[in-house]
């Protein structure tokens, strides 16, 4: 069965369907989704052009008391231990690690923490390590 518009003739049909087109099938079709209203002005004569990367420091997401760079280290080292080896000691970690098949400088580093100590958290082996986490906001 074959479904038509009860109101209007297969001609009119046809000449409605290819005034929408563009509206259907999108900017390949000859027309826009965008209405003009919508798409941004060009900057202005007197106005620099936007850019992606700002000149000059960038704020970023670290926590006060830690860099990119550390939050970045610190998030590798916590990708191969994993919560079913803490809390845990030296041992107990480097063996985590080399399941998880930690490059060899984490595993190294994980082999030079003290013996005997027991860690809670990955921030605790982050300081254990040498190095610093954030400072919290009071």
């Amino acid at each position: 069965m074959e479904r038509g518009s009860s109101k209007h003739s297969p001609r009119v049909d046809d000449q409605m369907s290819s005034e929408v087109s563009g509206l259907v099938q999108g900017p390949g079709a000859g027309g826009s989704r965008v209405d003009e209203f919508r798409q941004p002005e060009p900057a202005g004569e007197d106005q620099p052009e936007a850019t992606t990367a700002p000149a000059g420091e960038l704020r970023t997401g670290s926590p006060q008391g830690m860099s990119s760079e550390d939050v970045e280290a610190r998030s590798r080292l916590g990708r191969f231990i994993t919560m079913t080896a803490l809390p845990g000691d030296r041992d107990a970690l480097v063996a985590n690690a080399r399941e998880n098949e930690a490059p060899a400088d984490i595993v190294a580093a994980l082999e030079g923490l003290p013996e005997g100590a027991r860690y809670q958290t990955v921030s605790e082996v982050w300081a254990a390590l040498g190095h610093r986490n954030e400072t919290t906001r009071w």
